[in-house]
């Protein structure tokens, strides 16, 4: 564990590597969406890491580059293909969203106790938006370690961190605006029945 941003000047593979096992699966499973092929991103990952441990600079950020290379593992599977092949790339770059750090709709609803309703809308969400969700409000990296791992400024960062946001919020409403819709359509076939007196 750093204290206070300090890495660690040495370190095997095994000292730095195992601590981040959880967390790395947790992250493979809200890409792949599927158990079996999380675990064999993760352990491709920790394959590829540990032959390219010899190039990692110590005292660089330890968890962005094994971040970086499970991610751009998972672009590169058949899964991560058919993922980013069906959503059209957005360009950040034609206006800057400032993403400021406050409370948020998948911050709120997260705490809530229908999360199965935020996982499922986090789920729908296109993978690049996906992942930046997931990096900063799961993971709590900071922008500069966001950018680090997706390799992207942190201008980009904040600008996809902000449509995400909205795109979530979006979906969110519609999908409690669907439950409530039909909460309603239960009481109104339930009272429908009720025998008068």
């Amino acid at each position: 564990m750093y204290v206070s941003g300090v890495k660690p000047q040495s370190g095997s593979f095994e000292e730095l590597a195992m601590p981040l096992f959880d967390q790395l699966y947790n992250f493979a499973h809200w890409l792949t969406r599927n158990r079996d092929e999380a675990e064999d991103l993760v352990q491709e990952t920790y394959v590829k890491a540990l032959k390219g441990f010899s190039s990692f600079q110590l005292g660089t950020n330890f968890r962005a580059w094994m971040y970086r290379i499970l991610r751009n593992t998972f672009l590169t599977s058949r899964t991560g293909l058919k993922a980013t092949m069906t959503v059209p790339l957005d360009s950040e770059e034609e206006e800057p969203e400032i993403a400021l750090e406050r409370e948020t709709p998948e911050t709120i609803l997260i705490e809530r106790s229908n999360s199965q309703l935020v996982h499922s809308a986090i789920d729908e969400l296109p993978v690049h938006f996906r992942e930046i969700l997931l990096l900063c409000e799961v993971e709590e990296m900071s922008y500069q370690e966001i950018a680090e791992t997706l390799s992207i400024p942190i201008g980009t960062v904040m600008s996809r961190l902000s449509r995400a946001r909205k795109m979530l919020g979006g979906r969110l409403r519609q999908e409690f605006q669907k439950e409530q819709n039909h909460g309603l359509r239960v009481l109104e076939d339930t009272t429908r029945y009720v025998p008068r007196r």
